[in-house]
């Protein structure tokens, strides 16, 4: 439980001055429900990948892939590894074993003869939509159900979250990650 009342008692970290005890426990519900979801998360994203029989940047990699195809635009084992933030030869490792695994094609670039063309299979596309895709479409129909003031406090919130976790850097990921992952 974050109850700074646990575990700041002498209030050196959480300044708590301004607020009552019914605030204080506002604040640990919401903390401990961003936990929960926090916990529901990582545990649906081991279990896709359980699932698929992949690890995490594989997965990232699937996902980018297939939203490349959806945009209609070409990926490519330079694009992946910049989205990865991963060397091209640890890319190119990864990219053999998800083309032995039925999960990668590769194809000669259309327009770049010196690229290769990526595309995900339709079945580990098929995969990917049962696994990942009914879970975020379950959350996207939660964010529907706020009102468009609920959701920008919402997102005003998280955003300001995420800013915390590396404040003096001034971004909310300094790596460059997807938040949508």
């Amino acid at each position: 439980m974050i109850d700074p009342r646990v575990i700041d008692p002498r209030r050196e970290l959480v300044p708590r001055a301004d607020l009552s005890d019914a605030e204080v426990d506002e604040i640990v519900e919401l903390m401990a429900a961003l936990r929960a979801w926090h916990g529901a998360a990582a545990r649906m994203s081991e279990a896709s990948r359980r699932y698929m029989k992949l690890n995490e940047n594989d997965m990232r990699a699937l996902r980018f892939m297939i939203a490349a195809e959806n945009a209609g635009q070409i990926a490519t084992a330079r694009a992946v590894a910049e989205h990865l933030h991963v060397s091209s030869a640890a890319t190119t490792k990864m990219l053999d074993r998800l083309e032995r695994g039925g999960h990668v094609v590769r194809r000669p670039h259309p327009v770049d003869r010196r690229a290769i063309a990526l595309s995900v299979t339709p079945e580990t596309r098929r995969a990917a939509r049962e696994s990942v895709g009914r879970v975020h479409a379950r959350r996207f129909e939660v964010a529907a159900g706020l009102s468009s003031a609920e959701r920008s406090i919402v997102t005003r919130f998280l955003r300001a979250l995420a800013a915390t976790e590396h404040p003096e850097s001034g971004q909310d990921d300094p790596a460059g990650g997807d938040a949508a992952e």
